[in-house]
């Protein structure tokens, strides 16, 4: 026994402190879908943080209740923190009365200026996870759009007020993403973690 702990004993031992960390300290998630493009490509694999601290602007995997009452993971970015009042008008966003630049968006915000994003849309490859119907709407709702970034009714001016405990929660790809807008905000314990690392496709590998 003494022969074996000597010779696999190190091994052991970090073979079990990975299993640990798998479990309480960080996970594997997939991109499921375009809500996060460009930023995030549907199947891309990242590494999320379950013990970290939730920032504004952080990029997260929060629980959304499904109609059915079952749950899904998602991939969102914080927007609005417990307490904040958000405020978009046409594509500007004030938090607090605070302008802030979202720079992660510009290149698809020049694309639908250009007219280039529902081109864009339809090139999206059709998968289990995006039909025919799915990517005709993304399309649709490109060529109509009054703004990149506008509220669950189309409205390119809105206010929100955050919560107390909660996060209003948003995709980058803001023409088409289902986020806190159409479903509401997410209390911390719906927070998943952080995602921190990207580690597919490995060409695309890198630190958020």
């Amino acid at each position: 026994m003494m022969k074996f702990l000597k010779e696999w004993g190190l091994f052991l031992f970090i073979i079990i402190a990975i299993l640990l960390s798998l479990v309480f300290l960080w996970s594997l998630v997939v991109v499921d879908g375009h809500s996060m493009d460009p930023t995030l490509a549907d199947k891309e694999r990242l590494v999320i943080v379950r013990k970290s601290t939730i920032n504004r602007f952080d990029i997260v995997v929060a629980k959304e209740e499904t109609a059915d009452g079952s749950t899904k993971d998602i991939v969102k970015r914080v927007i609005g923190m417990p307490g904040d009042t958000i405020k978009f008008d046409h594509d500007q966003l004030t938090i607090n009365n605070k302008v802030y630049p979202e720079n992660y968006l510009k290149d698809y915000q020049k694309q639908l200026a250009d007219g280039q994003l529902e081109k864009t849309y339809g090139k999206y490859p059709l998968t289990n996870a995006l039909s025919e119907q799915n990517r005709s709407l993304f399309v649709s709702l490109a060529q109509s759009t009054k703004a990149f970034t506008t509220d669950s009714t189309g409205n390119p001016t809105f206010t929100v007020k955050v919560p107390e405990g909660q996060y209003f929660l948003m995709g980058d790809n803001r023409v088409v993403s289902q986020d806190s807008r159409a479903v509401g905000t997410f209390k911390r314990s719906a927070i998943v973690g952080e995602a921190k690392l990207r580690v597919w496709p490995l060409n695309k590998i890198s630190f958020f």
